[in-house]
């Protein structure tokens, strides 16, 4: 076999046009892995460890963390990584399965749906939380007006 006769790879196959879409996505499921590992992490040591523990978990708790902007955010960003890094994985799988062209068109798009939609709802969630609506617990009496 002599260096003529090996194809040029190359030339094997054109490159489409356009951003690629794949590339991006695996991308982001490195990048967003890592960042969901320091987030998820400094969630359970600050609800887990600090404090009582588990028995200290309760409505007062979550009361007092969605009162202060950097709690919302945190609880934020581990929302959105977790939902898109786990939709896009479900993508990856409905795609390496899938062999019918429309049951995966609408699998990925029901895939999607889903996410965003629990994307929006978590983030009305997060900024609309008030824990002032009646009953009051005891645990917050002194913190919301009578």
């Amino acid at each position: 076999m002599t260096a003529d006769t090996i194809a040029d790879p190359r030339s094997a196959a054109p490159r489409r046009k356009g951003p690629n879409l794949e590339k991006w996505g695996w991308l982001y499921m490195r990048i967003s892995g890592v960042l969901l590992v320091v987030l998820i992490f400094g969630h359970l040591f600050v609800n887990l460890v600090m404090g009582e523990g588990v028995r200290g978990i309760d409505f007062a708790f979550v009361a007092g963390k969605y009162a202060t902007p950097f709690w919302q955010v945190w609880d934020l960003l581990m929302l959105w990584l977790a939902l898109i890094h786990g939709a896009n994985g479900m993508r990856t799988i409905v795609n390496d399965y899938v062999t019918h062209q429309t049951a995966r068109r609408v699998l990925v798009w029901a895939v999607w749906l889903a996410a965003g939609l629990l994307i929006l709802l978590g983030t009305l969630v997060i900024f609309t939380f008030d824990p002032c609506i009646p009953p009051v617990p005891d645990a917050l009496a002194g913190v919301c007006p009578a």
